[in-house]
């Protein structure tokens, strides 16, 4: 049965199409026969228990950016009219993307949202992931220098990031004899309202950073991400490399330990982020990926979305 689908993302003409998980979902649905709907978080509304935004119809089409959509003309809808829509904004995790996940919990699940903006909400990244100390590199959660000090004369080499960042951007790596750790303290006071996540630096990370997508609690492809010469990040948006990777039997045993968790949440897409055989992050807010783990050989993942969605739906 086809459904009404509304999908809340970033200004749909500044997305890559062809790196980007929120558009091959989309086209899947479009090959299912399904209706798409388009806004941005900016245009959310809420009178009285009424939850609107400005949409536009959208067609997507597998081509180069600039060519890979239509928008017709915007009306705002009320959103309870939706089967399903797609929370795919992108972090950061603030104050907006919280009050976000407010508004649309008065939807859920009559207009099944994915994934849960309650269950969203209640796992950020950085944090949710601490339930897991036994699969996690030493990792540390606080803004107290005496605490952050102590634990880099611990551990060495650390990795100093925000709790709440993404996309690898404000994450640093601390060598042990450096003398900057206190200057990038005082920057990060000045920046970031919350605690900070320190962890024990891998050096394992230069054989990759590898994203591992989760399907309705199953591990379905890995993609590991190789950083570039000079750098300690490996994500995408800052020149890691891609390339397909099998799981090995830790990574499936992470999977598994896991997937309880996931699936008490509905968290129906999670990408977890692994090093060397330990847990970094728990990805939920707009796991990424699929297009990459397609292109280099690896499963369609869009479907196996789908499946599970419309699984729930009906």
């Amino acid at each position: 049965m086809p459904l009404n689908i509304a999908v809340q993302m970033d200004p749909i003409a500044s997305i890559n199409p062809m790196g980007d998980s929120t558009f091959a979902m989309m086209l899947e649905a479009e090959a299912r026969g399904h209706s798409l709907d388009y806004y941005t978080v900016g245009s959310l509304g809420l009178s009285g228990n009424t939850l609107s935004a400005s949409v536009q119809p959208v067609k997507v089409y597998d081509k180069p950016k600039g060519e890979h959509f239509w928008l017709g003309e915007a009306s705002r809808r009320d959103l309870a009219g939706y089967d399903v829509l797609l929370m795919r904004q992108d972090p950061p995790f603030d104050m907006n993307y919280i009050t976000i996940s407010h508004m649309l919990d008065r939807l859920h699940p009559k207009t099944f949202v994915v994934n849960p903006p309650t269950a969203v909400r209640n796992a950020p990244e950085k944090l949710l992931v601490m339930d897991y100390p036994e699969l996690m590199p030493p990792t540390l959660i606080t803004r107290d220098r005496a605490l952050i000090q102590a634990f880099r004369k611990e551990h060495g080499n650390i990795i100093v990031k925000p709790l709440y960042g993404n996309g690898g951007a404000g994450v640093f790596f601390i060598e042990e004899g450096s003398h900057n750790l206190v200057s990038l303290l005082e920057l990060f006071e000045q920046a970031f309202r919350e605690p900070f996540m320190i962890q024990r630096y891998l050096p394992e990370v230069r054989q990759g950073d590898k994203r591992i997508i989760i399907i309705d609690g199953e591990p379905v492809a890995g993609l590991n991400r190789i950083p570039s010469d000079g750098e300690a990040r490996s994500n995408m948006h800052v020149g890691g490399r891609p390339e397909l990777s099998e799981l090995t039997d830790r990574e499936r045993e992470i999977c598994a330990t896991i997937a309880p968790a996931l699936k008490e949440r509905d968290m129906i897409f999670v990408g977890i982020d692994v090093i060397g055989g330990y847990l970094t992050e728990i990805n939920v807010t707009s796991p990424t990926g699929i297009r990459e783990i397609k292109r280099f050989g690896g499963p369609d993942i869009a479907p196996m979305i789908w499946d599970a969605i419309e699984k729930r739906v009906k």
